[in-house]
């Protein structure tokens, strides 16, 4: 297996056009808010989704008790995993504010 040089593959990337335009930190940062936004929606559709099976058992209307289960641990799963995201990234803003410039 060979590897080739970076002087093989750049020019056929110019040629080829298909190099990306750099986008500024505002629309940077206008992708990352909408990336979060559409996620945390995510969740709470997975939330409310879990909420609505659990209450049709309840009620007794006629609702398979694995889709209930499925439901409500993809939630809690999806939850766990948004909590840890929230800490790590609280914990990396505040290790950057400690240090010392």
């Amino acid at each position: 297996m060979a590897i080739e040089g970076l002087h093989v593959v750049s020019p056929n990337l110019i040629q080829s056009g298909s190099l990306k335009k750099v986008s500024t930190p505002y629309e940077a940062q206008q992708k990352f808010a909408n990336f979060l936004k559409d996620s945390l929606n995510d969740v709470m559709k997975t939330e409310v989704e879990s909420n609505t099976m659990t209450d049709k058992m309840i009620r007794g209307e006629n609702v398979d008790i694995h889709q209930v289960m499925t439901a409500a641990q993809k939630s809690g799963i999806t939850m766990q995993l948004t909590i840890e995201m929230r800490n790590k990234a609280v914990e990396a803003y505040q290790e950057i504010m400690r240090m010392q410039i």
